[in-house]
């Protein structure tokens, strides 16, 4: 009896004290959020008035501009998703063979993710604006002459690249890390069978790194309904809003128009889609895991 106490003691001493943080910082809000999704509050005034399911149906009926965000965030989670786990994995692939330069190289690649998101977005500012600008009057190359943060499908695109640009670099580590653990003996025994690489690749190293897989394709979603930083500094949602991610227009609902209770609501049903199709996505990958 007197050790059960002392087991309890423990874990309570160790856990209490992170258990509190977790609830004043997530809980607390969520459940906060979850009230003033049903409210009228401007965000600044004291009077909060209860409002029921008037934000839910106003968002369902009435406002085009969010469900317009969220075919552009869902058409750019598509996209980016599947080039940045490619790139990320090609990258991994290509150097994980033996290279003399193999470990600059995994620094350049990692080399954008240390650097904030928001500034990196001005820095592509400026590439596509001045950059391209000028290398179209050297070249005339239509390519590089093209308005690229001036409309929405050259807009969407330019902000794919350097979401792509930023992330891959982090997805590589995580694949090299389950690359590198993938058993030589089973490499060595499909080459003495004759597997040529491509054979290799699709039969022995792609079903042995799908834990890793799992990892990469729930971060790449997570960040790409995210998005907002490059977003912001790239195009800030133009032009005409085209190219406005849903957290986007959260954040332009909830404290640029005062309407923070129809922000939340909306934050509410961004949270609960995202939470779904992450959840399948981690069961659908998990399913597909074999063990050498």
């Amino acid at each position: 009896m007197k050790k059960r106490k002392t087991e309890w003691g423990l874990q309570t001493f160790f856990v209490g004290p992170v258990l509190i943080f977790f609830v004043l910082i997530l809980i607390v809000p969520f459940l906060l959020g979850m009230y003033y999704s049903l409210t009228d509050w401007n965000g600044i005034a004291k009077t909060v008035n209860w409002v029921g399911l008037s934000n839910f149906k106003t968002l369902f009926t009435n406002d085009t501009n969010f469900w317009k965000s969220f075919i552009f965030t869902a058409k750019f989670t598509v996209v980016g998703v599947v080039l940045v786990n490619i790139v990320g994995f090609a990258f991994a692939y290509l150097l994980t063979n033996a290279l003399k330069l193999k470990n600059v190289m995994r620094t350049v690649f990692f080399m954008p993710n240390v650097i904030g998101g928001l500034l990196l977005g001005f820095i592509w500012q400026f590439i596509f604006v001045k950059g391209f600008d000028t290398v179209y009057k050297l070249t005339d190359w239509s390519f590089f002459g093209l308005a690229w943060l001036g409309d929405p499908t050259t807009g969407f695109w330019g902000i794919v690249t350097v979401f792509v640009w930023h992330s891959a670099g982090y997805l590589m580590v995580i694949y090299i890390s389950s690359l590198t653990n993938v058993p030589k003996e089973v490499v060595e025994a499909a080459e003495i069978d004759g597997a040529n690489r491509w054979q290799m690749l699709r039969s022995i190293t792609i079903p042995l790194v799908m834990p890793a897989v799992t990892i990469c394709l729930f971060l790449a979603i997570s960040w790409s309904f995210k998005i907002f930083d490059i977003n912001l500094s790239l195009t800030a949602g133009g032009p005409y809003k085209s190219t406005e991610s849903v957290a986007m227009n959260i954040y332009n609902e909830a404290f640029q128009n005062n309407r923070y209770g129809l922000g939340t609501a909306k934050a509410l049903l961004f949270f609960v889609t995202v939470a779904i199709i992450t959840l399948i996505q981690v069961r659908v990958t998990k399913s597909k895991e074999v063990e050498a």
